[in-house]
């Protein structure tokens, strides 16, 4: 069973056009405050974003925000949680990287795919082993999961390179999602990252 004391919740800076994704980002939240799991975020009190946090923090949860200076403002950075500043996008993803234990990707746009994007390829390349979520509600990861079957068919990825993110259709699935998953087998190697 993979471990997890802090999950990295990479999400939408906006709430989208589905109110199902709203509601699934308040239960995430929820479930990781009553669970005593730190929620890593990019630090954002806008979109989904800021409705995990809210729920994650209104249901006692430790909350780690990470914004780059520049985004402070746009973002609206939460006052609400323990709030760390970076100077650049990568060096955010980096820290979060460092703060989590595993990752859940919820619904999102370019920044998300960014973020999941990195993660996914760092550990193709076997830089962490950490597990990764894809929390496809109501199907929103559904052409992303095609995508990369169509890159496997492609030649361009093994058939194995599938089995790095682990699709969740529904929130109250997560627990039994990790418990199934082996503890991580490759020592997080941050300063190679």
């Amino acid at each position: 069973m993979a471990r997890v004391t802090s999950l990295c919740v990479y999400c939408g800076a906006s709430a989208g056009s589905d109110p199902r994704h709203a509601d699934a980002a308040t239960e995430l939240g929820k479930w990781l405050g009553e669970s005593g799991i730190t929620l890593v975020y990019g630090g954002g009190r806008v979109g989904l974003m800021g409705i995990v946090a809210d729920a994650a923090l209104a249901a006692g949860g430790k909350v780690i925000g990470v914004i780059p200076t520049m985004l402070k403002t746009r973002e609206i950075a939460h006052s609400g949680c323990e709030m760390i500043a970076v100077d650049t996008m990568h060096a955010r993803k980096q820290k979060m990287f460092e703060l989590a234990d595993a990752f859940a990707i919820l619904p999102g746009g370019l920044g998300t795919l960014d973020e999941a994007f990195e993660m996914i390829t760092w550990k193709q390349l076997r830089m962490h082993d950490k597990p990764i979520l894809l929390l496809d509600i109501a199907g929103y990861w559904r052409p992303f999961r095609e995508m990369m079957r169509h890159v496997v068919e492609g030649g361009f990825a093994r058939g194995e390179h599938e089995t790095l993110i682990t699709p969740v259709e529904t929130i109250a699935a997560i627990p039994a999602a990790l418990a199934a998953l082996p503890e991580p087998a490759i020592p997080a190697q941050p300063d190679k990252l």
